[in-house]
């Protein structure tokens, strides 16, 4: 039987830790997912839209919006991809996807698109949960006394760079938040 992996432990062995970094790379599909759907649905509301004197002016938050997500996919494809070559490094075997979407589904799948009024808010609770994700991952890790198959310090640099530009998504998405009020 399958045990269930919990970020809040200590990461015990290199089985752990992939099921874990899997976890990201769902947890990323799953950002880059809802912003790819987020932006074909402003494309297609804005290509049915007659503009009129009361739009005039959102073109730059609707530009700037389009720019967000745009970024936020992009970084999320490069984030799956570290976590990936992390995996490669490691001497465990993975487990299966779907039991990963599993987990991720329980732990932070609790929210739908229709869930929000805004896509900011949507990708706001987005980067907030990978942001949280990578945080727990890293204190998880710091936590466990195991030698990993992989080189600690290279492992924790990648997941504080990955912590760190999460931080920055939810610092943009909160300043176009500001901008739009």
């Amino acid at each position: 039987m399958e045990r269930s992996v919990s970020v809040g432990q200590r990461v015990d062995s290199d089985r752990q830790l992939v099921r874990l970094l899997q976890i990201g790379i769902v947890l990323e599909e799953v950002v880059e997912a809802r912003a790819t759907k987020h932006r074909q649905s402003i494309n297609t509301t804005a290509d049915t839209t007659v503009p009129d004197d009361t739009t005039h002016g959102n073109t730059d938050n609707d530009d700037n919006l389009n720019t967000l997500l745009i970024d936020a996919t992009k970084e999320s494809a490069r984030h799956r991809d570290q976590l990936e070559k992390l995996i490669d490094m490691l001497d465990a075997e993975s487990i299966a996807f779907d039991t990963v979407e599993t987990l991720v589904e329980t732990q932070y799948g609790r929210t739908e698109l229709e869930d929000f009024d805004d896509v900011l808010y949507d990708q706001l609770c987005n980067e907030e949960t990978a942001y949280k994700f990578y945080d727990d991952l890293l204190t998880a890790i710091q936590a466990s006394d195991v030698s990993f198959s992989i080189d600690r310090e290279r492992l924790l640099d990648v997941l504080k760079r990955l912590k760190a530009e999460e931080a920055e998504g939810v610092e943009a998405v909160t300043n176009l938040m500001e901008q739009r009020k």
